[in-house]
């Protein structure tokens, strides 16, 4: 089947000329319009889709409100109760100690008789000392019998005088030698000259030099009686000497034995005292807390028999960080938690050891460690020696302080790393975005931080921020 071609569409002079009328063209637009319908809401859509696609969709974050508090600055760490004033009683002396009657928690008084060693040795070493005391004394007293008499003194004493005098005539006969020599020498030299010129004879020249050598022998025979005078002096003055040093004799034998009797008067008192100390009593009024040992043995002095103390007389100690401990000052509040009970103790810090020690922690990291020393507060103390604690000291503490949560600070960017460690960054949700505020902060708890400046009260601030929060994000709260 063929269809017939399209006839082209003539438009007549009267159809062109004639105007349309209104119902002609609302008849037009309700032919078209619901062609169209669908392309236009579908391009909207489309629009509203786009639209939809490329917002910012808000970030759900949490927030806190900064609000004015009391805070405390507290440094928490683990310690321990202790007996403040423990005491543990040892074996004065060696000896064979009896059975210890006492046992962990019996109750003692001051001077009670605790433990006893028996005194039987001690007490024969002290009949021992008494006799050899006796024995000193009576030797000391024949002492005077042993000093040279006073004529013995005077005989030597006249030798010295005799031999003296004797040694000054041999030493003249010397000097009268000496000058004869002399004066020989001098006859010979001129002899001699005059030989030389024919004065005289060779006998009589011969004559001059015998002469002077007849001097010089005699002059060898005095001083030789010189040396022999001088020599008897010396030792009449050494036989003196001895004399006197014998006579001296007795008052080093009397310090001896003074020595001696004082050796065996001090002996004596110690040993005295030790008999004295073999009963054992108790220092205090207090309890036993430990009996090392009860049955009866030997025991060396020093070795350690039981510990007393009193229970009620306790105190707390807590090893900080010395970086800690340098915050730490005497009078400061401590809290006591986890102890047992559901109350929290209180304590006040005394001292801070003045000492620090190296301590190995649970990371086997070398440690700088000051030992805080507390008494409690309260008189009706719950715990015992040695009980574990969790303390916390405060170290700062501000009424009525602008804090914002520990949370919501952030170490700012590394352009700031010169910035003093006070100097922190945080978020502020303003008009539902996120704006990034400088602030200064004063003192840091646990939990929260005291605020100096750049914060101002009831501003909200975001938790926990992440890496997706820039200053000027939309944000929305949970």
């Amino acid at each position: 089947m063929i269809d017939e071609p399209s006839k082209p569409i003539q438009w007549t002079q009267e159809e062109e000329s004639t105007p349309a009328t209104p119902q002609v063209k609302n008849k037009k637009k309700k032919k078209y319009l619901p062609r169209q319908l669908p392309y236009i809401l579908g391009g909207l859509g489309i629009l509203v889709m786009l639209i939809l696609a490329f917002r910012p969709t808000p970030i759900a974050v949490d927030v806190a409100e900064v609000k004015r508090d009391n805070v405390q600055v507290t440094v928490d760490e683990e310690g321990e109760t202790r007996i403040h004033k423990r005491y543990v009683v040892s074996a004065p002396v060696a000896g064979r100690l009896a059975r210890i009657n006492l046992d962990e928690g019996d109750r003692v008084t001051q001077g009670e008789i605790i433990a006893q060693i028996d005194p039987l040795p001690l007490e024969s070493d002290i009949q021992a000392a008494q006799a050899r005391l006796r024995q000193w004394q009576a030797e000391k007293a024949g002492v005077e019998t042993q000093r040279p008499k006073p004529e013995a003194l005077s005989q030597a004493q006249a030798r010295i005088k005799a031999a003296v005098a004797k040694q000054r005539e041999v030493a003249a006969k010397v000097e009268r030698a000496r000058a004869s020599l002399e004066q020989a020498k001098r006859d010979r030299q001129r002899n001699q000259n005059l030989y030389a010129d024919g004065a005289i004879s060779r006998q009589a020249k011969e004559r001059a030099e015998l002469e002077e050598v007849t001097k010089i022998r005699a002059l060898e025979v005095e001083e030789r009686l010189a040396d022999s005078a001088v020599a008897e002096v010396n030792a009449a003055q050494e036989a003196l000497s001895i004399l006197r040093a014998e006579q001296k004799d007795p008052d080093y034998l009397l310090d001896v034995y003074d020595a001696r009797i004082a050796s065996i008067e001090a002996e004596l008192a110690k040993l005295t005292d030790d008999a004295r100390r073999t009963n054992i009593t108790s220092p205090i009024d207090g309890y036993v807390f430990r009996v090392n040992l009860e049955s009866a043995k030997y025991v060396e002095a020093g070795d350690q028999l039981l510990e007393l103390g009193n229970p009620q007389d306790l105190e707390i100690v807590v090893d900080l960080l010395s970086s800690d401990a340098v915050k730490v000052k005497p009078g400061a509040t401590m809290y006591l938690e986890h102890w047992g009970g559901q109350s929290t103790l209180q304590a006040k810090v005394r001292y801070v050891e003045p000492s620090a020690f190296t301590k190995v922690s649970a990371l086997g990291v070398e440690e700088q460690r000051v030992n805080v020393i507390a008494d409690f507060v309260d008189t009706e103390i719950p715990l015992g020696d040695r009980y574990r604690v969790e303390t916390r000291t405060v170290v700062w503490s501000g009424e009525d302080v602008l804090v914002v949560p520990l949370s919501a600070l952030f170490r700012c960017e590394p352009g700031n790393n010169r910035n003093p460690s006070n100097i922190w960054c945080t978020f502020v949700v303003e008009n539902n975005q996120a704006q990034k505020r400088r602030i200064e902060v004063s003192q840091r708890s646990n939990f929260e931080a005291v605020i100096k400046n750049g914060l101002q009260a009831q501003e909200k601030v975001i938790l926990h921020p992440t890496e997706q929060i820039q200053s000027g994000a939309k944000v929305k709260t949970l």
